[in-house]
């Protein structure tokens, strides 16, 4: 089954739909619409009412992001150019007024562990349920101690869809954090680092900087060009009346920790290695040269590490430039690089994708997120939305 969810370049949605694959080769049918902000934030109050009995005065939340081109290069010292979407996670909560003792509960449908846990914030360790472990790990590199509090979660940012449910939720802690204790941290990229680590350390998932960094910094109308290797950010205007972005989760689920994600950075350093080089940003296509001979798979993993770096500051000149064709083209590239070299799409995926790139108004489209399922991003023309969907449905 697959879900679309349509949201046009000003970050407003437009248009969301879940979608259900009827079989293997036809096309999604539309069922239902996907649970909008207002449901969100209503229903985490209400729950928190109804576990505690009485309302949280503290709000925080945080935004998933689509990756437009840069895929697997955040931990290659890349260059990635995600957007913020308006699917998000929200915290509500209150101090308990006890020391340590911490009570937290989710609503997140489709979350087959337990719902509610209690913990002591100043002996913080991973455990089960597993999507505590987020809360957990950024609170242990806050940095400072935290007081007991109750709190509720939920989101509408689809799970393990590639759209980073994880980077949302542990990006809208840290907020939540910073107003439970009054630290505030001025620097994104300081919130960003903190993030990064409670990943590593908590879900054991060696993620790069791109997800946690966007959550943080994304702006409406606006993508955000992250050089991986220094953090810097530049804001990219993405205002175009006329488009689209279109998602639709293929609904094939990862868990990237307990599969390929850390081979794949694995391979990539071992070929950064053999090339003699100490970063990706000093190679060329030329450089893979050194890799001719060696393993074949190691020399696809840095062919397409090096050309998705070009291929997304390409992309960033082309959105500057409105060459909103070029742009589709890149993301069509990417793709079959993705599929091809890197080899983490999926049947489901690469279906999906072919079946898009023959809808009318269609410019490009591409997997996005960690891959072995998840979403696919394409930039559509707006007016073209209805009849594109109907022949995905097709």
């Amino acid at each position: 089954s697959f879900r679309c969810t349509v949201v046009s370049v000003s970050q407003e949605p437009a248009l969301c739909r879940n979608c259900h694959r009827r079989t293997k080769d036809q096309g999604p049918k539309m069922v239902s619409k996907v649970i909008s902000f207002d449901e969100v934030v209503k229903t985490s109050i209400e729950t928190f009412r109804d576990t505690f009995g009485c309302d949280p005065d503290i709000a925080a939340c945080a935004p998933g992001r689509v990756n437009l081109i840069g895929e697997h290069v955040d931990y290659n010292d890349g260059f990635v150019l995600p957007m913020a979407l308006p699917m998000v996670t929200v915290i509500v909560g209150k101090k308990n007024y006890t020391p340590s003792t911490c009570e937290v509960v989710t609503c997140v449908e489709g979350i087959r562990e337990q719902k509610k846990a209690q913990f002591d914030s100043s002996s913080l360790a991973r455990g089960s349920p597993k999507w505590l472990n987020y809360v957990k790990g950024v609170m242990f590199h806050f940095g400072q101690s935290i007081p007991g509090f109750n709190a509720v979660i939920h989101t509408n940012v689809p799970i393990g869809g590639g759209l980073s449910s994880s980077a949302a939720l542990e990006v809208a802690t840290l907020t939540f954090l910073e107003l439970l204790t009054a630290r505030k941290f001025e620097k994104p990229g300081d919130k960003a680092l903190i993030c990064q680590k409670a990943e590593h350390t908590f879900a054991n998932m060696p993620c790069g900087i791109m997800d946690q960094l966007i959550s943080v910094a994304g702006q409406k109308d606006r993508a955000l060009l992250i050089d991986c290797r220094n953090l810097t950010v530049q804001q990219i205007p993405f205002e175009a009346e006329g488009l689209a972005v279109l998602i639709c989760n293929s609904n094939v689920k990862h868990e990237l920790s307990s599969s390929e994600y850390p081979l794949r950075r694995k391979q990539c350093q071992q070929a950064l290695q053999l090339m003699g080089l100490k970063s990706y940003r000093e190679a060329t296509e030329r450089s893979l040269d050194a890799l001719k001979g060696a393993d074949e798979v190691l020399l696809k993993r840095a062919r397409h590490v090096i050309t998705e770096i070009k291929r997304t500051t390409e992309a960033a000149d082309a959105l500057r430039a409105g060459d909103f064709e070029e742009m589709g083209k890149l993301m069509a590239a990417s793709h079959n690089s993705l599929r091809d070299d890197f080899e983490v799409s999926c049947h489901e995926v690469d279906i999906l994708v072919e079946a898009t790139l023959g809808a009318p108004g269609v410019l490009g489209t591409r997997m996005t997120g960690g891959g072995f399922g998840g979403c696919t991003v394409t930039l559509v023309q707006k007016e073209s939305v209805e009849a594109a969907v109907k022949t995905i449905d097709t």
